[in-house]
């Protein structure tokens, strides 16, 4: 078993060290809100500490799920008097490709491996131990690391050197976007037509348009119920990762860049803690 620390104890980082803990591993754990790491400690019986160096020292592994890249180089920063030679970090931030690769550099010359490993599957997927994680580094190292990553991810894939996951990570942002605007255009669609929405889900639900997002959010959306999962908020911080890694290769994302437009508008609104499948609404009364 590993000697972890977590750095970053939001809805997914919080159950995703508690599934270290379960797994036997022993784990440190910080986050930017105190009271947040001690509420994990009141649950799992091990180690807050105060500052992110306390939480990475004697550690093997390292896990970082924080906000952004800022966050991520501020976080390496604070913890680097910490770290010793041949630990491994591993970051579950969802951060621009360029980022990780100025960490892993950062962290290199302190003789300490990188991963950028961002992650899907939502809240559920951590609390459930199943999520979907999109990795880039070294194959030695990524070999080294899945064992540990397999606490809480169900798929995990080494996809090329550092840089890979993020970039993976923006691909599948860029295909949530655009198949939650298709599946909003249909909906909307469906309803100026007198559809009924659970007879549609039935109809449509086990062909080709079949996704996960419609089989869990269509009759949500339907509802107009958006208080599920990923907040839009988030969606457009990752969209913009993704749009502007596009723009640095001249590649054209449409779609995506659509969604991005509803997204901003919902934003102004005031929407942005309502869930990505709240891009119904900006649909709704534009004829």
């Amino acid at each position: 078993m590993a000697k972890c620390a977590f750095l970053g104890l939001g809805v997914m980082g919080f159950p995703m060290a508690g599934h270290l803990r379960a797994n036997g591993h022993e784990v440190r754990v910080w986050n930017r809100t105190s009271a947040r790491a001690r509420s994990w400690q009141a649950k799992y019986g091990e180690g807050a500490a105060d500052t992110p160096q306390q939480a990475v020292a004697g550690a093997d592994v390292v896990m970082l799920c924080v906000g952004e890249d800022k966050d991520v180089m501020a976080v390496i920063e604070a913890m680097k008097d910490g770290l010793r030679s041949g630990m491994t970090v591993i970051d579950h931030t969802t951060a621009s490709p360029d980022c990780a690769r100025a960490a892993a550099d950062e962290l290199a010359k302190l003789g300490v491996h990188f991963i950028d490993a961002p992650i899907s599957g939502g809240q559920s997927g951590a609390e459930a131990g199943t999520l979907s994680i999109m990795c880039g580094g070294e194959e030695d190292v990524f070999e080294r690391a899945e064992p540990v990553m397999q606490s809480y991810g169900a798929t995990i894939t080494r996809l090329g050197r550092v840089g890979a996951g993020q970039t993976a990570k923006c691909v599948n942002q860029i295909c949530i976007a655009g198949t939650l605007l298709g599946l909003a255009e249909g909906l909307r669609f469906a309803e100026a037509a007198g559809l009924d929405a659970a007879t549609l889900l039935q109809a449509i639900g086990g062909g080709a348009a079949q996704s996960w997002q419609m089989d869990n959010r269509l009759l949500t959306m339907a509802e107009r119920k958006f208080d599920f999962g990923f907040a839009l908020d988030w969606m457009r911080k990752d969209l913009g990762i993704a749009l502007d890694a596009a723009d640095a290769m001249d590649v054209a994302l449409p779609t995506a860049r659509s969604a991005d437009a509803h997204y901003e508008a919902l934003q102004q609104q005031g929407h942005g803690r309502l869930d990505t499948s709240a891009i119904i609404k900006a649909l709704d009364g534009a004829g």
